[in-house]
């Protein structure tokens, strides 16, 4: 887990913005794009589980013979 460390802009005494460092920004926006991939990920296999496929090693099969 990231350990973060905001500043808070307030206004009218009410949190408005938090202000991290910028290596605590790269890290965040590098997982937020992981999970975003991994949604993708997950979409794709799932559109495609009822789709007809051949394992790797029936391709090699069917090329060497």
């Amino acid at each position: 887990m990231i350990e973060l460390h905001p500043e808070f802009l307030t206004k009218n005494g009410q949190k408005q913005f938090a202000v991290l460092p910028y290596e605590e920004f790269l890290k965040i926006k590098e997982l937020l794009e992981d999970l975003e991939d991994l949604r993708d990920l997950r979409d794709a296999k799932k559109e495609e589980e009822d789709s007809f496929s051949v394992s790797l090693a029936d391709v090699k099969k069917m090329l060497l013979s």
